[in-house]
């Protein structure tokens, strides 16, 4: 399967049957109001707040798979960032119950898909508190430019759910700062009935039976983004074992599942290994992957537990090259972050070069030869796209995977591997649990060049046209 033709890790579509909201509010998601951001030209301005800075979110969630019900309980601890009585927090569809500042009643209400709090005094910058919020509902998955976005369910017998959030799905299922530069701890229990099983971010704290139903609590330090939180349930087959590079790695898979599973999944240790190599240390206490009993239009990216549908597992590791993007993200795209949603390229194009390195790892087809066939099916299509800003609406336009992939390619090819895989595991190392951009990217990549790397890399990002790949011969000159 090219490139082209590939799905990849972000396009949505995630079920046939997702719920949808109003053209209007679709519509909200991607409007230019830039009213509170420091530089009026974030992508979705209406989400995130920049009034706190998050540090951690406590999380316990009681679903009731029958009445596809959830009652919530969000801790979230912050830092104001300014003087304010106001403290904004994004949730979509659910009712709030309740909140609580710093242990207090305090006064809330709903604007729009914010949750409001009205402090009874000014918080002074820097101020640390913590906010408190009772919750719940029957979530439903978002509708957005980019597909169903969200908690679902699975349509499994068995009422399974998922979360798939990016880019702005995570206000379906708790109150948060959702913007991909604020990132945080986590630690997540959720409640079920006995029988079934809940997953998320990060390592297992505990598992407690308590009469009907059973209690899994996981907690991750991080720093995590919103989009990158998820939780899973239903019922899985486990698989654990310790790890060199990732500390703990845990598989799930439906029973039915579970043999072709293994296979396809089998190889995640000593891809951990290889990227470990080219990219740095592995950057989180754990790793591991999520197949759920539903079809997904692409595998899911999160921190520490990527996710794929039952339409990824084949036995004969028929999507392998997608297993290996989503662990590349693990460096690329949630250790390092994104500054907005415009620099995208940071996350889907060093994945997608990632594949290629497996496979050159593989003996397989090389980087170089897979990045030349990808510029011929780009030559065959429109040149109308910026990689560097693609606008909100073309996110996960597959060019900006693949153009982004042929920039890399090409900075490799100009500097030579000793000098490019330094810039790439410096940019980890020098970024590892924050948030960049590209213009960053390219100072760093100048600096630890020793040349200016602008000439090499700005037309693949900003120019419509396609440029040419350097020649493969006079790589490193």
């Amino acid at each position: 399967m090219n490139s082209a033709e590939r799905p990849r890790c972000s396009r949505r579509g995630l079920l046939a049957a997702a719920a949808a909201l109003p053209v209007s509010a679709v519509a909200a998601l991607c409007a230019g109001d830039s009213r509170g951001t420091p530089d009026g030209a974030r992508y979705f301005p209406r989400h995130g707040s920049y009034g706190h800075r998050t540090l951690a979110y406590d999380l316990s969630l009681a679903y009731d798979p029958g009445r596809a019900w959830l009652e919530g309980r969000a801790r979230i601890q912050a830092v104001a960032r300014e003087r304010t009585r106001r403290i904004e927090l994004d949730l979509s569809r659910l009712a709030v119950h309740g909140a609580r500042l710093d242990g207090q009643p305090v006064a809330v209400r709903r604007e729009g898909g914010k949750v409001v709090l009205t402090a009874p005094r000014p918080l002074a910058p820097g101020r640390q508190l913590e906010v408190e919020v009772r919750y719940g509902g029957r979530p439903a998955p978002l509708a957005s430019p980019f597909g169903s976005i969200g908690w679902d369910r699975t349509g499994d017998e068995h009422g399974g759910t998922l979360v798939a959030s990016q880019p702005l799905g995570a206000p379906t299922w708790f109150p948060c700062n959702d913007r991909p530069d604020d990132k945080a701890a986590y630690t997540v229990s959720v409640t079920v009935p006995r029988g079934h099983h809940a997953l998320a971010n990060g390592t297992l704290r505990e598992c407690r039976e308590d009469g009907g139903s059973v209690r899994w609590t996981y907690h991750h330090p991080g720093p995590m983004s919103t989009y990158l939180a998820a939780v899973y349930t239903g019922r899985f087959t486990h698989d654990t074992q310790q790890h060199e590079v990732a500390g703990t790695l845990r598989n799930a898979y439906p029973p039915h599942l579970a043999e072709h599973a293994r296979h396809d999944l089998a190889r995640q240790p000593r891809m951990l290994e290889h990227f470990a190599r080219l990219f740095g240390p592995y950057p989180f206490e754990s790793y591991g992957a999520v197949v759920v009993d539903a079809e997904l239009g692409a595998p899911v990216e999160n921190q520490t537990l990527s996710v794929f549908g039952r339409n990824h597992v084949d036995g004969r590791r028929g999507w392998e090259t997608l297993v290996a993007h989503e662990i590349a993200h693990q460096w690329f795209g949630n250790s390092v972050g994104l500054a907005d949603w415009r620099h995208i390229w940071l996350n889907e194009g060093f994945a997608t070069y990632a594949e290629w390195l497996w496979s050159e790892h593989l003996g397989e087809d090389d980087a170089d030869t897979l990045a030349r066939q990808a510029w011929q099916e780009l030559a065959g299509r429109r040149q109308n796209l910026r990689i560097a800003d693609p606008g909100s609406r073309r996110l996960f336009d597959d060019r900006v995977y693949v153009r982004g992939a042929c920039a890399l390619h090409a900075l490799r090819l100009e500097l030579g591997d000793e000098a490019f895989f330094a810039v790439l595991r410096g940019w980890h190392a020098a970024h590892r649990g924050g948030s960049a951009d590209t213009d960053a990217f390219l100072a760093h990549a100048g600096r630890t060049a020793g040349r200016g790397v602008e000439p090499i890399l700005l037309p693949w990002l900003y120019d419509k046209r396609l440029p040419a790949l350097p020649d493969a011969d006079d790589a490193g000159a």
